[in-house]
């Protein structure tokens, strides 16, 4: 039998620290959260590995890295409300839900909503609520949202989201290129004003929907 917990601490030693990760509560959380619960029982061997794995519906589950910097760049203090786009198996939900104090992910393959929302349920995660819809139109009936983490790659940031985005407060995290390579924006909202910044260079599945790739 594998020893999950200390898989774990590795991963979070050699994949995040190492790499310059630094934000205490994202390591706590990743250090937490049973990867190997949310992938398929063929992946779970590799549920600790540094890389993106399959979960379904021609979609993966981020890498751990990717996951954790994205969560720190947010800089979230357990006070927020959380949009994520892009439920997957629910994983990178249940990070969010760690680190805020509400998490909203939508997602837009049916099989993938029952299997996010039922992974969450059994492992205790409430504060998270999945739902199915279009992505790229974000979800303006929890919003406004002081935090938004889009898990797949758009051609450019849809207006929606910017606009559900706190006037205040709000920052939003999203890979943004072609379909083969992106950087990873983060895009911050202070007093109805837009900044942005590139915080990595990535390559996600792509982000489908009505803002974003042709849905076919």
């Amino acid at each position: 039998m594998k020893d999950w917990t200390r898989l774990r601490e590795q991963m979070v030693e050699n994949q995040l620290r190492r790499r310059g990760l630094r934000d205490r509560r994202v390591l706590a959380a990743m250090g937490k959260i049973p990867r190997h619960e949310f992938v398929p029982a063929a992946c779970r061997p590799l549920a600790y590995t540094d890389e993106p794995l399959p979960i379904g519906a021609g979609q993966t589950v981020s890498q751990p890295y990717m996951v954790a910097a994205m969560c720190e760049a947010l800089e979230l203090d357990g006070t927020e409300r959380v949009l994520e786009v892009g439920a997957g198996c629910g994983y990178h939900a249940a990070v969010l839900a760690e680190l805020a104090a509400e998490v909203i992910s939508i997602e837009r393959e049916p099989l993938l909503v029952k299997l996010a929302a039922a992974s969450l349920r059994r492992l205790g995660y409430d504060r998270v609520t999945v739902i199915e819809g279009d992505g790229s139109l974000g979800y303006a009936a929890g919003g406004p949202y002081q935090a938004i983490s889009v898990a797949a790659g758009a051609p450019d940031v849809p207006a929606p989201l910017l606009e559900q985005l706190d006037e205040e407060n709000g920052k939003l995290v999203i890979p943004v290129g072609s379909l083969e390579d992106q950087e990873l924006r983060l895009v911050s909202k202070r007093h109805g004003r837009l900044a942005s910044r590139v915080v990595n260079y990535c390559r996600f599945v792509p982000l489908r929907g009505a803002r974003a790739w042709s849905p076919d």
